[in-house]
């Protein structure tokens, strides 16, 4: 049976409502992680503030994307696939609703690192870290506006990268702890900047999982690629 065209008209207009506050959203998440690092490596406070301060923004739209989606499927009785889309959205902003409170964690914990001593060549690894795992939300938000499974696969296989960068500074700040013990405090800290980095990473792995499960149905059967994770405990 066909759909009244104007249900049809009503239902994309609400999706392309709440795709363009999921956009905003994934801005405002890149936003906060490139310039949590950034006051890191340059030991700016008011910047690290300002993220922490910026989380309510996302926060709010993520509680105003779910409260449309709710209404779409309350009221647009949407079909299987359609259906499909409005779940997809929500479990986007979920994703970017919990990688904003990694941004923000990570200011509070760069807050905490500019008055100790500086951790020799850190804060430009943590930097590089951050920008690969921005590119990887961006390019896993692209592919679902392109609706690009191709796009979406690229970003999964990529993750590993990121892992692999974070395993490499674990290595580095346990060498640093092991030669000097007035390093600890620090490398901890930094360890948990560089832990939720990655967790960012595995949320935009999810996304791009999301649009595979959107446009062909299931998601991958495959598992991923996943460096083993080091044995300590999360920040």
């Amino acid at each position: 049976m066909m759909r009244d065209p104007h249900i049809v008209s009503s239902f994309d207009k609400d999706l392309e409502s709440v795709q363009a506050m999921v956009m905003r959203m994934g801005g405002l998440v890149e936003k906060a992680l490139l310039e949590a690092v950034e006051a890191l490596e340059m030991r700016d406070e008011a910047l690290a503030e300002r993220v922490r301060a910026g989380d309510a923004a996302i926060d709010a739209l993520e509680e105003q994307i779910q409260t449309e989606c709710a209404r779409i499927l309350a009221l647009r009785s949407p079909t299987a696939t359609d259906l499909r889309t409005v779940l997809t959205v929500m479990r986007l902003a979920a994703a970017l609703e919990r990688s904003g409170d990694y941004a923000k964690n990570l200011a509070k914990r760069s807050l905490v690192l500019m008055h100790m001593a500086p951790v020799n060549g850190a804060p430009g690894a943590i930097r590089r870290m951050a920008r690969a795992v921005v590119a990887l939300l961006s390019d896993a938000l692209d592919a679902y506006i392109a609706r690009d499974p191709a796009k979406a696969a690229e970003v999964r296989l990529r993750d590993a990268e990121v892992d692999q960068m974070y395993a490499a500074l674990f290595r580095q700040f346990l060498t640093y702890m092991l030669e000097d013990p007035r390093t600890i405090t620090p490398c901890m800290h930094l360890h948990f900047i560089a832990k939720n980095i990655e967790r960012v990473g595995d949320h935009a792995t999810a996304i791009a999982e999301q649009v595979i499960y959107l446009v062909e149905g299931a998601v991958p059967e495959t598992a991923r690629p996943k460096v083993d994770s080091v044995p300590m405990a999360e920040g």
